[in-house]
């Protein structure tokens, strides 16, 4: 089944109508009828599927021996960020299922088992820790930890995971599956316009810029909008507002840096209510890990300056951290190969295989965004290079890859 067929099945699942795009936050109705979705259709071509105790399905296609040591891996996630585009993390696994039907259309047997992995929370729309999924998995966050993050409903991950049928006392680092897998090579579409610019339409993957989200809670004094005179404010949401208009020209100082704030939450939120306290989540990226420091670090000052002279007060709290990946070099040059004329990009966005990076070798294809634009609607692969991702993807999963 071609990559475009599979999309088009699950174009309305999640659409949000009033965000626009999609909202397929981990464990939503929406999510959950992705998996099944997925389930279905690799059951339907015969590979083994599992759901392992961290919630990542796994459909495996086995090497006639049944040996599943040194498997090679490929896939992505279904989740989504509210309102996000089409292609982020679908279009991986609907072209890991394609690139299964190139091969076996090819006559070709596996020599080593392949897995197709589908892994959840990677966005961390819900929970607010990306990558969740591979995190537990490889032990990058402390299962305790993850546990008892909760949702904006004030339910845990804990209870989020038993509600599904998964059991949190058994969730954890999973050094034996780690220790099956011989390397992963996750396909995604590309979150910006460097292809576009090339006129190709895949990219092999370089690096992974370091990037890191902070959560930043401006406290002042909640009180009523029409009887507290503006001198005698406290308002923790003016700190915020002059913090957020100054993070552009502070991230402009650092050459390639990007600092975002995407997400704000006045406390109690009402219209005629002066808000108690603010909080805001802060994303900071660059290439070298010191200097997502410094910028980090510069925004805290600031932040500190601004809150004071509105009689406020403010912490600064990181949620997660995780440093430049530069990704296997070896496996990389496996991919050169079986892709001469493909251009080599690093990526601003983080991902599975980033994290995956640290204890298997990992690789990375990008498939051409004529927009340039993603974690929004207007995200667009068109459908001969969806074809031709595929296609590239069962290219690197041929004979020098063990296929």
């Amino acid at each position: 089944m071609s990559v475009t067929s599979l999309m088009s099945a699950i174009s309305g699942t999640g659409r949000d109508h009033n965000r626009g795009g999609y909202s397929r936050p981990v464990y939503s109705g929406a999510e959950l009828d992705l998996r099944s979705w997925f389930i279905v259709e690799a059951s339907a071509r015969g590979l083994d599927v599992e759901t392992d105790r961290n919630g990542i399905i796994w459909a495996w296609w086995d090497a006639p021996s049944g040996d599943r040591t040194g498997a090679i891996v490929t896939g992505s996630h279904l989740d989504s960020v509210p309102g996000g585009g089409a292609f982020d993390g679908p279009l991986g696994v609907a072209s890991a299922l394609a690139a299964v039907d190139v091969l076996r259309a090819q006559g070709r047997r596996p020599e080593r088992a392949i897995a197709i992995a589908v892994f959840p929370e990677e966005e961390g729309s819900r929970f607010g820790i990306a990558c969740l999924g591979s995190r537990i998995l490889t032990g990058a966050i402390p299962i305790e930890r993850a546990l008892a993050l909760k949702d904006d409903e004030g339910t845990t991950f804990a209870e989020c995971s038993a509600k599904v049928g998964l059991d949190p006392a058994h969730m954890g680092p999973d050094p034996v599956r780690l220790g099956r897998l011989g390397a992963f090579i996750e396909l995604h579409v590309e979150q910006g316009r460097g292809l576009i610019d090339l006129g190709q339409p895949v990219a092999i993957g370089s690096s992974i810029l370091g990037h890191g989200r902070w959560r930043l809670s401006f406290t002042g004094q909640g009180n009523h909008a029409g009887t507290t005179l503006m001198r005698d404010r406290h308002d923790p949401l003016v700190a915020a507002g002059a913090l957020i208009g100054q993070i552009p020209g502070i991230a402009m100082r650092f050459d390639g840096a990007r600092a975002t704030v995407g997400r704000l939450q006045p406390v109690p939120g009402g219209t005629n209510v002066i808000a108690s306290r603010v909080d805001m989540w802060l994303d900071v990226r660059h290439p070298d890990d010191a200097v997502t420091a410094q910028v980090v670090t510069e925004i805290s000052s600031r932040s500190e300056l601004l809150a004071a002279e509105q009689g406020c007060t403010v912490t600064v709290r990181e949620e997660s951290l995780s440093p430049t990946v530069s990704f296997d070099s070896e496996l990389r040059r496996h991919l050169e190969i079986a892709l001469p004329d493909a251009p080599v990009l690093d990526t601003g966005a983080g991902h599975d295989a980033g994290i995956l990076a640290t204890h298997i070798p990992t690789a990375m294809l990008f498939v051409r965004n004529p927009t340039g634009v993603s974690h929004a609607q207007e995200e667009h692969v068109e459908d001969a290079d969806a074809e031709a991702g595929a296609l590239v993807l069962a290219e690197v999963l041929t004979s020098e890859l063990g296929v």
